[in-house]
C-alpha cells in the first residue's frame, strides 16, 4: 500500500510503498477514503509537535473510510461499517491500524470527505467552548484565526451556543468565509486594532485562540471582567508570555486546551463531544468548510497550503 512517511526531520515526507498493516489486540483496520490535514501535521514534520511519534512514521491524524478488519477481541465493529478515526498518525496511506476505542460510527448522511474535516477541528471547539470556557447565550466571543480549519468551527459552534460572535482573520477572503460561518462582526487583523475594535463592542466574555502572538495581547487587553481565554495553539509561531499579575486585574482565566489530551484521562469528554456534534450535523445546524480536497499523491500541495495559510476551513486528502 501506499503511505506518507516522515523518515526524518529535516527532509520532506515521502510517498512510498509499504506493507499492509495487521490488526493486533483491540484494533481495527481501516481502508481509508479521506483524510483532514492539520496544523499539528506540520509539526510533526519538524519533531517540535506535543505527540509526535517516533520515526518513522506516517502523517495524517483524522480519516474516514470502511472497516477492513477487526481484532477477535473487539466487539461493536464489522468490516464494511463506515467510520471515523482520530489516530493521531497513520492517516495519509490506503490502509490504517487503529484503536477501536478511538473510532466513532458515521451516520449515512455524511460524506467521507466531510467526516475527515469533522472530528479535531469541531472536537476541539465545542469541548473549548462547551466544557472549558462554559460559554453562554449572549456572551461576547472573540474568535481568532477565525477562517482557519479550528477557527471556523469555533465561529459555528460559538452561533449554535446563542454567543455573539466576533470573527477576526486578515483580510477580505478570509473574513467573509468567517461571516458564512455565521460571524456576527468582522475585525480584518491586517488593517485594523483588535483592542480598539474589541472596546468598541463592549469587550470579549471568551476569547478562542489559536494564533498567540501579537493577536493574544491584543485579545487579552479588550477582556471583560472574568473573560476566559481559550488557548488552543500558536500558528503565528510565538507562545504568549502572560504576567501573571495582570490575570488579578479582571479576574480573567486563561484555559489551556488540548483536545487529543482527553482521550488519555476523561475519553467522556470526547466521545460525548462528538455524539452532540453528529446529532447537530444530521440536524443541518453544521457544516465543514472544505476549502481543497486534493489526492494522496498531492498530499504535500496539501501540507503547503496549511503552512503559507493559504486555504479556508480544511484541507482533505482523498485516498485510492
Amino acid at each position: 500500500m501506499r503511505a506518507l512517511h516522515v523518515t526524518s526531520h529535516s527532509q520532506p515526507p515521502e510517498l512510498l510503498d509499504v506493507s499492509l498493516p495487521n490488526v493486533n489486540t483491540g484494533q481495527i483496520r481501516v481502508r481509508i477514503e479521506a483524510c483532514g490535514l492539520n496544523f499539528a501535521d506540520l509539526l510533526m514534520m519538524n519533531g517540535t509537535y506535543q505527540d509526535t511519534p517516533d520515526l518513522p512514521f506516517t502523517l495524517g491524524m483524522e480519516v474516514a473510510g470502511r472497516v477492513d478488519a477487526v481484532a477477535g477481541d473487539v466487539t461493536g465493529w464489522a468490516e464494511g461499517d463506515r467510520v471515523a478515526v482520530f489516530g493521531g498518525q497513520g492517516g495519509l496511506a490506503e490502509y490504517g491500524v487503529f484503536d477501536a476505542n478511538r473510532a466513532v460510527h458515521l451516520p449515512e448522511d455524511m460524506s467521507a470527505t466531510d467526516a475527515a474535516a469533522f472530528q479535531i477541528a469541531y472536537g476541539t471547539s465545542h469541548v473549548a467552548l462547551s466544557h472549558r470556557a462554559r460559554l453562554q447565550p449572549g456572551e461576547t466571543l472573540l474568535v481568532l484565526g477565525a477562517a482557519g480549519g479550528v477557527g471556523l468551527t469555533a465561529v459555528e459552534i460559538g452561533k449554535v451556543m446563542g454567543a455573539r460572535v466576533v470573527a477576526c482573520a486578515r483580510g477580505a477572503e478570509k473574513l467573509e468565509a468567517a461571516k458564512a460561518a455565521g460571524a456576527d462582526v468582522l475585525i480584518d487583523a491586517a488593517t485594523q486594532d483588535i483592542r480598539a475594535e474589541m472596546k468598541a463592542l463592549g469587550g470579549a466574555d471568551v476569547v478562542y485562540d489559536p494564533v498567540g502572538g501579537e493577536q493574544f495581547t491584543a485579545a487579552f487587553r479588550s477582556c471583560r471582567p472574568e473573560a476566559r481565554i481559550l488557548s488552543i495553539g500558536f500558528a503565528s509561531g510565538e507562545v504568549p508570555q502572560i504576567k501573571a499579575n495582570h490575570l488579578l486585574v479582571k479576574n480573567i482565566s486563561v484555559l489551556g486546551l488540548y483536545w487529543g489530551g482527553y482521550l488519555a484521562f476523561r475519553p467522556e469528554v470526547v466521545t460525548d463531544s462528538l455524539a452532540t456534534l453528529m446529532e447537530w450535523y444530521s440536524a443541518g445546524r453544521i457544516k465543514p468548510h472544505v476549502s481543497h480536497v486534493l489526492p494522496l499523491d498531492r498530499a504535500a500541495e496539501g501540507l503547503e497550503l496549511l503552512r503559507s495559510r493559504k486555504s479556508t476551513g480544511k484541507v482533505v486528502i482523498t485516498i485510492g
